[in-house]
């Protein structure tokens, strides 16, 4: 188990290295998570071992929207007065988000001739 969190710490460590490198506009975390996804795409084994771990992670996801909520109480008064472009960004984000996955969605399948 401390290998499994030590080996995803330290994908999350390169990711934030690479990023302050190269001074990307990509968070670390998303490049250390790009990097773990390939390390399970290219290393054999590395997912079962992985897995265990990783599911008793996702069991207490819930306890990373804390500090999230924590901050929108925090500043409430700012979202009070900034819930136009606020609001508007969400949906807009979230329907580019969801088109974006419909068209990655459907081009693995063409790649992979599935109907």
């Amino acid at each position: 188990m401390i290998l499994t969190i030590s080996l995803l710490l330290a994908f999350q460590l390169a990711g934030i290295f690479i990023s302050a490198i190269t001074g990307a506009p990509v968070p670390g975390s998303v490049i250390g998570m790009v990097l773990f996804l390939f390390a399970l795409m290219t290393v054999n084994g590395l997912l079962e071992k992985t897995l265990p771990v990783v599911n008793v992670l996702l069991a207490h996801f819930a306890l990373l929207f804390v500090p999230a909520g924590v901050g929108i109480i925090e500043y409430s008064s700012v979202l009070i007065n900034e819930w136009l472009p606020i609001g508007a960004s969400i949906i807009v984000s979230s329907i580019l988000a969801m088109a974006t996955t419909v068209l990655v969605t459907r081009l693995v399948m063409k790649i992979k001739h599935i109907k």
